[in-house]
């Protein structure tokens, strides 16, 4: 068994895992089957005072506990650290989880936006920035998920005149699902970076390029609509327009990041309490912290990549002139000065809001989405809301909502819904516009956008974002 699958098991570096390896040999020519031998180290790191005794692991076991003894008491600061909060009923899951982040002994700040519910450490619309160190659920599973939007040169008609043409375009240059990938692969400069960065990364190029260009499963979407600018200052003129809106990540390279680095920082962080272990973190100065930041970057890169190739590949099957391209990415960490002091910023499914900078806030398959000019915050840490954030989980929307009440409101709004999951419908999600409400001191609307012509990955696919 490799080192790697060892502490992804639960068998920390150093001294146990030397004890481990040779336990393991022994353990084979006894007899001990590889399921056997996995089940048995995950037990050992769950419980090793169950193994104390054992013939064959009792050695391991002791070597287990005196690691733990060794690891530093966690300490929480002297007082929390302080945090906003935009939005009213929000759920209390996702305040506590914010709570305990503002605990961390690195917390500099925090901020919960209106859209916020419960992930795994840091909330999900939780903005957080710690001292030199990166917490890599903070970053999230799906690594700079990402929004890209493009205004084509078609005229609004083709929405309802050229709809063939169009949802040929879209299903042809784009595929969605858990494991969707391109046999005829995409060309990008992003596979020309280092991939060396990480060995997750190295182990993984192949997989990423065979994924480029595709949008995965979970709340990811590729969709056509109309977007209304409101504003003649902008980069185009006032008016509406038919533009190309696509949200998705760092597939499933990204996530093999996220479950590599976030396992790690768990294992280097044991004294966390159970409540806090979903937020261990990587010192910036460390090879750890330094590999994950490198890994996180090049996702970075990756994931706009991907919305490169979706847009590029449909704008030229169509035809068409690009008249603008907009988009931002949350799921990520930046290195940032704040109050004077140079701090990592977490945004687990924020929206970077500098001043003067845009971004995209969309709300569902048959809610408009609003493309915004940041207004700088300070207290939000230049942060804003993602988008309009769950109502309810997956399962309580699959149990509790219909496709036949879902149909008359995508009839309503005029909405042709090409694939989807039952959990993604709109009575999913809060509403777009409370949520726009409760951050207008965050950012400004420039631009509405509604939904015509959408596309996710099927019902029965399971979530990755």
């Amino acid at each position: 068994m490799k080192s790697r699958e060892l502490v992804n098991l639960g068998i920390p570096r150093g001294e146990p895992l030397r004890i481990a390896k040779a336990a393991l040999a022994t353990a084979a020519e006894a007899g001990f089957g590889k399921q056997d031998l996995r089940t048995a180290m995950r037990e050992l790191a769950d419980d090793p005072r169950a193994y104390t005794n054992h013939e064959i692991f009792g050695v391991l076991a002791k070597s287990l506990l005196d690691d733990a003894a060794e690891q530093k008491r966690f300490v929480p600061r002297s007082e929390p650290a302080p945090y906003q909060q935009w939005g009213k009923n929000l759920d209390e899951g996702s305040i506590d989880q914010m709570r305990n982040a503002c605990a961390l002994p690195i917390a500099v700040q925090g901020a919960l936006m209106p859209d916020a519910h419960v992930g795994y450490g840091l909330p999900i619309g939780g903005v957080l920035a710690t001292k030199n160190a990166v917490i890599p659920y903070a970053v999230g599973v799906d690594i700079a998920c990402r929004m890209k939007m493009t205004v084509l040169d078609l005229p609004v008609g083709a929405l309802t005149g050229q709809t063939d043409r169009l949802t040929k375009a879209l299903e042809n240059e784009t595929r969605f699902g858990m494991g969707a990938a391109f046999r005829d692969r995409r060309t990008h400069d992003v596979l020309d970076l280092d991939w060396r960065v990480s060995p997750i990364t190295a182990q993984h190029k192949d997989k990423a390029w065979s994924q480029l260009g595709t949008s995965g499963s979970g709340n990811h979407f590729v969709e056509y609509g109309t977007l209304e600018v409101r504003e003649d200052r902008f980069q185009i003129p006032k008016g509406t327009y038919l533009a190309l809106l696509s949200h998705s990540g760092s597939r499933g390279t990204g996530a093999s990041v996220a479950d590599y680095y976030s396992k790690l920082a768990m294992q280097l962080h044991r004294e966390l309490p159970k409540e806090l272990i979903h937020l261990a973190w990587l010192d910036l100065d460390s090879d750890a912290g330094q590999e994950y930041w490198r890994a996180m970057e090049l996702m970075g890169h990756y994931a706009a990549a991907n919305h490169a190739c979706i847009h590029r590949h449909i704008a030229k099957t169509l035809g068409v002139d690009v008249l603008l391209d907009v988009e931002n990415h949350h799921n990520f960490a930046w290195k940032e000065t704040h109050h004077g002091e140079r701090v990592v910023v977490h945004r687990k499914g924020t929206t970077p809001a500098g001043e003067g900078m845009l971004g995209i806030i969309p709300g569902s398959m048959a809610s408009p989405g609003y493309l915004v000019r940041g207004k700088g915050n300070p207290l939000s840490l230049n942060s804003a809301a993602h988008g309009a954030g769950r109502r309810m989980s997956r399962k309580q929307a699959i149990k509790s909502l219909t496709w036949s009440q879902t149909k008359k409101l995508l009839a309503e709004r005029g909405v042709t819904v090409l694939s989807a999951g039952l959990d993604e419908v709109p009575m999913a999600y809060k509403d777009i516009d409370e949520v726009m409400a409760a951050q207008a001191d965050l950012v400004e609307v420039i631009a509405r956008f509604d939904p015509k012509i959408v596309k996710m990955a099927p019902a029965g696919e399971r979530a990755e974002d």
